[in-house]
């Protein structure tokens, strides 16, 4: 199963006029997220950015209500074909807010090196444990190598697409 394979399952599964767009659909082993375009709120032209950011706000929590059980009659039928669990998100006015979404547990060992710059992350504040320290530390690299990790995502695409052509494909 491929990304887009997923993508395009969503694509045509999802009711129609539920996003203006489909937008963003990641997949990872344990979890699928879907992100689709929600239309932006009409606000007066004199209002000022807190209420334009409230009125977004109030626009997402109301899509999320309004939406629920559509959304999670097709989690349900996703979940049951591609074994994994399904994460929603909205884009609007440029915000993106993304739902209840899987936080799984990663086990790694540490050195003591790494497991110092940790704690001192975690003594510092800016993060209230060890676990928060190293989710702070990915979402760094994340943002500082955007570029290298698109390319290396693109890589990987073509090593599943060799793999599903294989010998052992028929």
């Amino acid at each position: 199963m491929t990304t887009d394979e997923v993508r395009g399952w969503f694509a045509g599964r999802l009711p129609a006029g539920l996003f203006e767009e489909l937008v963003d659909v990641a997949v990872d082993r344990e979890e699928i997220t879907v992100v689709g375009r929600i239309p932006k709120p009409e606000v007066a032209a004199d209002a000022s950015d807190a209420e334009r950011a409230a009125t977004v706000e109030g626009r997402i929590a109301e899509f999320r209500e309004r939406t629920r059980e559509a959304r999670m009659a097709v989690a349900r039928e996703a979940e049951h074909r591609f074994d994994r669990k399904v994460s929603w998100g909205v884009e609007c006015d440029e915000r993106r807010a993304l739902f209840t979404h899987v936080a799984a547990p990663v086990m790694t060992r540490l050195r003591q090196p790494e497991r110092q710059v940790l704690d001192l992350l975690v003594s510092g504040g800016v993060a209230r444990s060890r676990s928060d320290a190293l989710g702070w530390c990915v979402r760094l690299v994340q943002q500082h190598t955007e570029d290298w990790l698109a390319e290396l995502r693109e890589s990987l695409t073509h090593v599943e697409e060799v793999r599903r052509r294989g010998p052992e494909a028929s």
